[in-house]
């Protein structure tokens, strides 16, 4: 009978192909969470372009439309791409998803302004929207089955969590990019007059990339077995007979979903126009924001406000 760590070594090489995979697979969500967030990170600068107004907050405001236009398209995703990943595979869906996303970041990054093409632009930038809110309802629900049925089931919920750790990723790496082009690439005016259209350039660049990459992506052996078997998957027939258990999971979700975005997406443009700090003090404050929450949080467990140990 073999030990427990002969079982580990016997595994390792398995262990390689699921890290492997899922390297891959939430290397794309990474990228998607990139599109979608530069559009809110890069709004301060762009919006002026497409929807000239004199008064910054309506522009912002114009801008904040087409935002939540998305998330009008993410449930649509959600279907049509499951149901490609359930009909056809998950590499497929996974990686149209990814091409939609390089087409909606380059239509952004090449319309003209409206000074050029009149109302034909902000109707270029809200396709462009709607086509990404496709895309990303697409890959994070695909991608969240996919890392869970390439993970053991040991590690599940591990492997899972790096969904969510690029979604945070992709976000960061939006602001990085911002942060590198007010303070050591390009000026104030710079940026609004052209720069705000290189975040999308690198999006669509780095969306082909995942692209290329995902064609060396294999289905995982619950789907292929699933199809082997002749079971149909992912019906909405299926979802129904579950009622309590979908509007608890609805319920869950909304409020904290809420809150992230309002957290994640509008504050920037909130601390900007309303606080009296500059871009880079802005963008400065949400990347903290992103990056120490955990770090605090633990701090403040190991250290409660009020007791001893903290007035010490």
């Amino acid at each position: 009978m073999s030990t427990a760590g002969e079982q580990d070594a016997l595994s390792l090489p398995d262990v390689s192909r699921r890290v492997r995979l899922i390297f891959i697979g939430s290397a794309g969500n990474l990228v998607e969470w990139y599109d979608f967030y530069a559009y809110t990170a890069f709004a301060l600068y762009f919006a002026p372009a497409f929807f000239p107004h004199s008064d910054p907050v309506v522009q912002q405001l114009d801008a904040a439309v087409l935002f939540a236009a998305t998330f009008l398209m993410r449930p649509l995703g959600g279907w049509l791409f499951g149901y490609l990943a359930d009909r056809y595979g998950r590499k497929l869906s996974l990686t149209l998803s990814v091409v939609f996303m390089c087409g909606g970041s380059l239509i952004i990054a090449v319309t003209p302004t409206y000074e050029t093409v009149g109302l034909l632009a902000p109707t270029l930038l809200a396709v462009a929207r709607i086509i990404e809110g496709l895309s990303l309802g697409g890959e994070y629900g695909t991608s969240a089955t996919y890392l869970s049925e390439v993970a053991d089931p040991r590690h599940r919920g591990f492997y899972s969590s790096f969904q969510y750790v690029t979604l945070i990723g992709g976000q960061l790496t939006a602001i990085v990019v911002l942060l590198l082009l007010q303070n050591v690439l390009l000026s104030e005016a710079e940026l609004k007059a052209w720069g705000w259209r290189i975040p999308f350039v690198i999006g669509a660049l780095l969306a082909i990339f995942t692209a290329i990459m995902r064609r060396e992506l294999h289905e995982s052996d619950a789907f292929v077995a699933a199809k082997k078997a002749g079971v149909r998957l992912g019906t909405i027939a299926d979802l129904l007979k579950f009622p309590r258990e979908l509007l608890l999971v609805v319920g869950l979700t909304a409020g904290g979903t809420a809150a992230f975005y309002t957290f994640t997406t509008y504050m920037q443009t909130f601390v900007r126009l309303s606080s009296g700090l500059s871009a880079t003090q802005t963008t400065l404050v949400i990347f903290g924001s992103l990056v120490l929450p955990r770090s605090c949080s633990r701090f403040t467990e190991r250290f409660p406000t009020g007791s001893e140990e903290s007035r010490s």
